[in-house]
């Protein structure tokens, strides 16, 4: 007999402290390849940006994220309200 689980399956994550504690980002830059979209996520602060952290990923996995991440923007303003979009920051460069 087969048995089967409807739910989400939970996996264990190793991480380090520094990793779990999370870095705050508030601008972002994409850029691509043929193999791969680079994310750049700076923080915006008086002395310039700052990268903060860098994750690359493949085109297929991309539009994963792109997609989960607009399943949760429609849940959260289900719940919450409509996002207002903020303003671009000064550094076109850096969104």
């Amino acid at each position: 007999m087969t048995t089967q689980t409807n739910g989400p399956q939970q996996v264990p994550i190793n991480t380090t402290d520094e990793m779990s504690r999370g870095r705050y980002s508030n601008a972002m830059l994409v850029t691509h390849g043929a193999e791969e979209f680079i994310v750049d996520w700076f923080l915006q602060s008086p002395n310039g940006p700052h990268l903060v952290s860098r994750i690359i990923v493949t085109p297929g996995h991309m539009k994963r994220i792109v997609n989960a991440l607009q399943e949760n923007i429609d849940r959260y303003e289900e719940a919450f309200g409509t996002i207002k979009v903020a303003e671009p920051p000064p550094n076109p460069l850096v969104q």
